[in-house]
């Protein structure tokens, strides 16, 4: 299975449109999560009358479990294709699911977008749309789910794929890198296999639109970059930083620092699903132990790279950021907390520099004097406490953010440019 190239996929679209029946029988479908599980939650499904959930059931467990901290490991949501093997980033359904598609242990490299036949286009398709598009991501797999609750009628289909278009337009999304597929997530139909209540559909099934996407390149030829997640004291070994590669490669030996803690020394021992490893990657998860750095050296947030190209600490950064939901107007001096990689510091906007059109991303306006819901703009920030963050164009895999408040994110964007202090 490692020997397959491996994609991160977010899927995407409005909460109550079928996203995690979508992520539980594509589980199912590719043999990932076992009968016998699928089994157990069915039973639980039907005794509390919501039989036919059981998919779902899968995924919001394993969200409550992940909630819990029960489990560092996320093989609950990989499954392989015959070219891929795919990694769901972030559980739909997730409370944060939009934090943590910008942020989150990874960036996706695709999207599967879930739109009901029977409810077309919402606000936060169109809000989920708009993120993937600010953060890259280039080719949509449009599943109009539900079918099977309009009668599986093709009319009603079609509406909905216009509607979708339409919205893709906006955003400037080529509509010809999007597929559109009628599906059933509870029905199973054109997930996996095929279907007869669909004859007048005749393209691919969501797993083989997945299988024909183009490869992604691993960006292994960029400097090593690892945002630390947690840092664990393993007896007979000390302490041990937990992450995720997100670039670049480490092998023991590696003299690494670590930013904004300014800690460093030599790599020791990498660990990789509890075995000792001479090389990781690109997406790989690691423990590993660092030569005099100690539990009380570095912290979550903290991002490990190589001594002598060290992660960027921003004194300010400008960032182009979308505003998705505020209750009022955005203003120079607002102090939100932002999210980028395992990072979480207040920073404040300390101006904002130009109002962008989302549809056409040309220059409306100079110097605004404020923002709000649906706007675009590019933005100068200061971190209130050391912050490491790069460029977007350099290392886009820590070029991204969310801006979260009053329990809710309010924000997403990229950073332009980095002054460091």
């Amino acid at each position: 299975m490692a020997d397959k190239p491996h994609q991160n996929l977010a899927v995407i679209g409005h909460v109550d449109h079928g996203k995690s029946t979508l992520v539980g029988r594509l589980l199912y479908e590719t043999g990932s999560v076992p009968e016998h599980v699928i089994e157990q939650h069915r039973d639980e499904a039907e005794s509390q009358g919501k039989g036919g959930f059981e998919f779902a059931y899968v995924m919001d467990n394993l969200a409550e479990e992940r909630e819990r901290g029960v489990t560092i490991d996320i093989a609950h949501q990989e499954f392989d294709t015959d070219s891929y093997y795919f990694t769901i980033v972030d559980t739909p359904g997730h409370r944060d699911f939009v934090k943590n598609m910008i942020t989150g242990a990874s960036q996706a490299d695709n999207a599967v977008l879930v739109v009901a036949a029977d409810d077309g286009v919402q606000p936060q398709t169109q809000e989920h749309v708009f993120l993937a598009r600010t953060l890259g991501i280039d080719e949509l797999i449009v599943a109009v789910n539900k079918m099977d609750l309009v009668d599986y009628d093709e009319d009603r289909y079609r509406e909905a794929v216009e509607e979708v278009e339409q919205l893709l337009n906006q955003v400037r999304f080529q509509t010809d890198d999007a597929s559109f597929i009628p599906t059933s997530a509870f029905e199973g139909d054109n997930v996996a296999e095929g279907s007869d209540n669909t004859p007048w559909y005749d393209g691919p099934t969501v797993l083989e639109s997945l299988n024909d996407l183009p490869e992604p390149q691993p960006p292994t030829d960029a400097p090593l970059r690892l945002p630390i997640q947690d840092v664990y004291t393993i007896s007979g070994i000390g302490t041990v930083p937990v992450g995720r590669i997100e670039t670049g490669t480490m092998s023991p030996g590696d003299d690494v620092s670590f930013q904004p803690s300014d800690a460093g020394g030599e790599v020791r021992t990498i660990e990789m699903h509890h075995e000792e490893v001479d090389n990781a990657g690109p997406g790989d998860n690691v423990g590993f132990n660092v030569r005099g750095v100690g539990k009380d050296d570095i912290r979550r947030g903290d991002v490990c790279g190589p001594a002598d190209d060290p992660p960027k600490v921003a004194e300010t950064f400008q960032a182009q950021i979308v505003v998705m939901q505020h209750p009022s107007v955005i203003t120079a001096g607002y102090t939100p907390v932002f999210h980028a990689h395992t990072a979480q510091v207040a920073c404040t906007i300390e101006s904002i520099d130009q109002k962008i059109d989302p549809a056409s991303g040309e220059v409306d306006e100079e110097d605004p004097d404020f923002i709000q819901s649906g706007d675009a703009a590019v933005v100068t920030v200061r971190p209130q406490k050391p912050l490491s963050i790069e460029p977007s164009s350099e290392i886009p895999e820590l070029g991204s953010f969310a801006v979260r408040d009053m329990g809710q994110t309010i924000a997403a964007g990229k950073v332009l440019d980095v002054t460091q202090s």
